[in-house]
């Protein structure tokens, strides 16, 4: 199964911490899941360290990258097909990065690893 990180659930499992669900860490370390960060949560995160609202130890893109290769998780590119599912999608929700990850879930039919409850509204599979 494809497993689409949510940005917060990619800190949470680097950092191993108590925010993280039980379930979310099951279908983390499953062998048999596919783990994917979008580039479109590489942006989220780029843009919140930018404005002082989030703190590496290592400038971000070696960060990511070392992470993401320590974890064993993918990296998903953002596509023109994903990004045309965005109109159709109701306005429950307002964070365009949120709303950009659901495109790539709905488009590569992956499972949603995400906390947010306004996520659970739309047309995707999520666990948490």
């Amino acid at each position: 199964m494809k497993c689409l990180l949510d940005s917060c659930t990619f800190l949470w499992i680097i950092s191993d911490a108590k925010e993280l669900s039980p379930t979310a860490r099951e279908l983390f370390t499953d062998p048999d899941n596919e783990i994917l960060l979008s580039v479109v949560s590489v942006w989220e995160l780029s843009v919140k360290q930018g404005l002082g609202r989030l703190s590496l130890p290592n400038p971000i893109d070696r960060f990511l990258v070392e992470q993401r290769e320590r974890h064993g998780i993918a990296m998903l590119s953002l596509h023109e097909r994903a990004v045309l599912h965005l109109h159709k999608l109701p306005k429950l929700h307002r964070d365009p990065f949120d709303r950009m990850l659901i495109c790539q879930a709905i488009e590569h039919d992956c499972l949603l690893l995400t906390p947010d409850p306004l996520m659970t509204q739309y047309p995707i599979r999520t666990r948490w």
